[in-house]
């Protein structure tokens, strides 16, 4: 392993996990150029209709604290 890249891996290890997990999906979107425009367009549609039922009541929102535990328990040691 190159210095550069072991300086860099050990300060993304010192991040905090949210900023470690937004480094994560930077590094490999990055890594991915031709990303699928429609397919972000279907995303992007698909987070404002959830955001939309929400705002309606046609559903509730899990806290966050909520969503990272079940993550955890999923991913688990």
């Amino acid at each position: 392993m190159s210095t550069a890249l072991e300086k860099v891996t050990r300060e993304a290890v010192d991040l905090p996990r949210h900023q470690r997990l937004a480094l994560a999906r930077f590094l490999i979107e990055m890594d991915d150029p031709a990303a699928d425009e429609d397919v972000q367009q279907a995303w992007d549609e698909e987070i404002s209709e959830r955001v939309r039922a929400v705002q309606e009541g046609r559903t509730a929102g899990i806290p966050y604290e909520q969503v990272l535990a079940r993550v955890d328990r999923r991913l688990g040691p």
